[in-house]
């Protein structure tokens, strides 16, 4: 048989049919998105940015990293890092407080300059991390993203050092200021919105299918006549391009950005999310986040009721997250589809008794 056959043959066989969005025959999805859209009108502005728009915009970044553990297979602590060095750039290439610095350009110019080179950046650091597998591919990851903090806390020419770049400009169209906080948080949304369903739409594409297939069994989709680094490096590319959306958000959301934002802590904070949240599919990022944001945020005040140090709320997270990853292998979804499981196999047992 030849390889063209083999292909065809695979290709046939394995192919899951293609069913294009799912989710919008879930009623509870509906009843998110709903909840999603008038949450402007049952919130305030702390609860809309500080907690929703927040989990939101870390959510992007660490579906990112799902995309690239879920379904190729790479698991990635520079997600943040490319996240961090698009923000950089926006205010290098912006309007910022620092006029020594920053060069001027418009939003709508240092924007787009800031995703593509955000998205090169990530694809190099892919096309080194591809070289490697298991502990090897974590350990490069995190390298680059080492390096490019103690390069942007040591760095005063383009990164102003420790102190960062402050007064980030927004954008300013159709006479709305998108800071203020119901536009920005529809902006946030929106784009939080385009990359779930691009996410969906590139896993069920033969793109997405030729990676899990390199996930599950390389050495035979290079038997098939694909080639698996290039599909390793293009996945990186594109996970590169929604961190870097991620980034830009979140140096609008602080108006400045600096060597903090970008930490070796903070990138093991993406990763505690999109576990937390479940690495298999694209809505468990964003669960995720929300879970590290109300934590990162409340647990402060209850650890001070209770006599505790205040800066301990990052063991409240990591108890978190060990309980939870201790009883399910894919999150807070995990958990949640085995309850269902649970409850379908009482609901059937109870009505086979009955029927007896």
């Amino acid at each position: 048989m030849s390889l063209t056959q083999l292909h065809a043959a695979a290709t046939a066989v394995e192919r899951p049919k293609f069913r294009a969005w799912p989710e919008l025959n879930n009623p509870a999805a509906w009843l998110v998105a709903l909840i999603l859209v008038i949450m402007p009108l049952i919130a305030n502005g702390f609860f809309l940015i500080e907690i929703f728009g927040t989990s939101l915009i870390l959510g992007i970044v660490a579906l990112s990293l799902m995309f690239l553990a879920g379904y190729g297979g790479m698991v990635s602590l520079m997600q943040l890092t490319i996240a961090g060095f698009a923000g950089y750039m926006v205010a290098v290439f912006g309007v910022s407080g620092n006029a020594n610095i920053s060069l001027g350009w418009p939003w709508w110019l240092a924007t787009p300059v800031a995703l593509v080179l955000a998205t090169i950046f990530g694809t190099l650091g892919g096309a080194l991390a591809v070289r490697t597998e298991g502990i090897y591919t974590i350990m490069i990851t995190l390298a680059i993203g080492a390096a490019f903090y103690y390069f942007t806390n040591q760095n005063w020419a383009i990164f102003n050092g420790h102190t960062g770049i402050n007064t980030v400009a927004t954008p300013q169209f159709w006479s709305v200021d998108w800071r203020s906080d119901i536009p920005f948080y529809y902006l946030i949304l929106g784009v939080a919105a385009l990359c779930y369903f691009a996410v969906q739409y590139v896993s069920r594409a033969p793109f997405g299918l030729a990676l899990q297939g390199v996930r599950d069994n390389p050495r035979r989709m290079a038997a098939l006549g694909f080639n698996v680094n290039a599909h390793r490096v293009a996945a990186y590319a594109f996970a590169s391009f929604i961190a870097g959306l991620g980034g830009v958000l979140q140096v609008w959301n602080y108006r400045q950005i600096s060597p903090g934002s970008v930490g070796v802590e903070r990138c093991i904070d993406i990763l505690i999310i999109a576990v937390v949240g479940g690495i298999t599919r694209p809505v468990g990022p964003f669960i995720g986040a929300l879970i590290f944001v109300i934590l990162r945020t409340f647990a402060l005040d209850v650890l001070i009721k209770f006599g505790l140090d205040g800066n301990r709320f990052r063991l409240l997270i990591g108890l978190g997250f060990l309980a939870i990853v201790f009883w399910s292998s894919d999150g807070v979804i995990g958990l949640w589809e085995r309850w269902r499981r649970r409850q379908t196999r009482t609901s059937s047992s109870t009505a086979g008794s009955r029927h007896g």
